[in-house]
């Protein structure tokens, strides 16, 4: 059986893959999830083989939480099951961790030949997106820029050390700053990346190059 939890905020959508999942033998619904928090508290909690994620989600968007489902339950498979295929979305989606990506017009064997593949250990991504994908990662690569030219030095300093996971007392000491003034560039960070919560700001900062451990 393939243990499976629904992250997906409309109720019309949930029922649908509710009925599909009952009708096969090989797939067991463990939970449901109508926010990003409820989908990564199910990863952590019910320890799924997959879980199908939607991208536009209350709290924390699907990109975010399936970066911080990678990053606490990564035995966990998230397949992304969503109406957007735009580039930003695919890219933000495969980077964050995702394992496979379908729009929501895949019928109901592709959906379960895709929960199927994943679980397994697999890559799924429909067709269109799949073409997408192989394209971005064979171009060539650009000139590198330095990331967020809105941000300062100093909030760019900020931001590296919230990608490297340090949190605003640790970022603090070693920026020998008040704990207080690094809420503050954090909230500026915040609203220059357009991001409303911290994992959203470690997936941008992450993809950009930013947050090493080692550094």
């Amino acid at each position: 059986m393939i243990r499976t939890v629904i992250a997906d905020d409309h109720p019309v959508v949930r029922d649908g893959l509710r009925a599909l999942f009952a009708s096969l033998a090989g797939i067991e619904l463990v939970a449901e999830a109508a926010t990003g928090r409820e989908a990564i508290r199910a990863a952590v909690t019910e320890r799924p083989d997959v879980i199908v994620m939607d991208l536009h989600m209350p709290d924390v968007d699907g990109a975010a939480a399936t970066a911080e489902i990678a990053r606490t339950a990564p035995d966990v498979a998230v397949l992304v099951l969503t109406m957007f295929e735009d580039d930003d979305s695919v890219f933000a989606a495969v980077r964050a961790g995702a394992r496979g990506y379908l729009l929501k017009g895949a019928d109901q064997e592709e959906i379960t030949r895709a929960i199927t593949t994943v679980a397994a250990g697999g890559a799924v991504f429909g067709p269109g997106i799949a073409r997408r994908v192989l394209g971005h990662l064979t171009a060539p690569a650009p000139a590198a820029a330095e990331p967020f030219p809105d941000l300062s030095h100093r909030e760019r300093e900020v931001l590296d050390l919230i990608a490297a996971g340090l949190n605003n007392t640790a970022i603090a000491d070693r920026l020998h700053l008040a704990p207080k003034t690094v809420g503050n560039y954090i909230s500026a960070i915040f609203a220059k990346l357009r991001v409303a919560t911290r994992s959203e700001a470690i997936v941008r900062a992450r993809d950009a190059g930013l947050g090493d451990p080692g550094a």
